[in-house]
């Protein structure tokens, strides 16, 4: 199987479909001490915190990741307006949640 669609926007197009319900991607993850200090210098001279980006960067992957797991075990053939959500957990985790509609092709 080709890997799953999974799009921002309601429509597939050339696609009929039926909604099976939501899925959800989730992680969280947080950065080593030695970046966290490095993070803070960087803060006082102002510019991209690299490690951060990184981190988010691959975060946002790892939860689409798993929201495709989870709509592939639900029988899905697609993620319909998947959106991104994140949040911090105390100072140094960062939570980030992919989600949207799974749906299966009736065409």
């Amino acid at each position: 199987m080709a890997e799953m669609i999974v799009t921002t926007t309601e429509h597939i197009p050339n696609h009929e479909y039926e909604i099976i319900g939501e899925v959800f991607g989730v992680t969280t993850q947080s950065r080593n001490m030695v970046s966290d200090l490095g993070a803070g210098l960087k803060s006082l001279v102002g510019g991209e915190i690299k490690g951060y980006t990184k981190m988010l960067s691959t975060s946002r992957q790892t939860a689409v990741d798993r929201l495709r797991d989870e709509a592939a075990a639900q029988g899905a053939d697609a993620v319909v307006m998947m959106r991104f959500d994140s949040g911090s957990i105390a100072q140094d985790m960062q939570s980030v949640v992919a989600y949207g509609t799974a749906v299966k092709f009736t065409d």
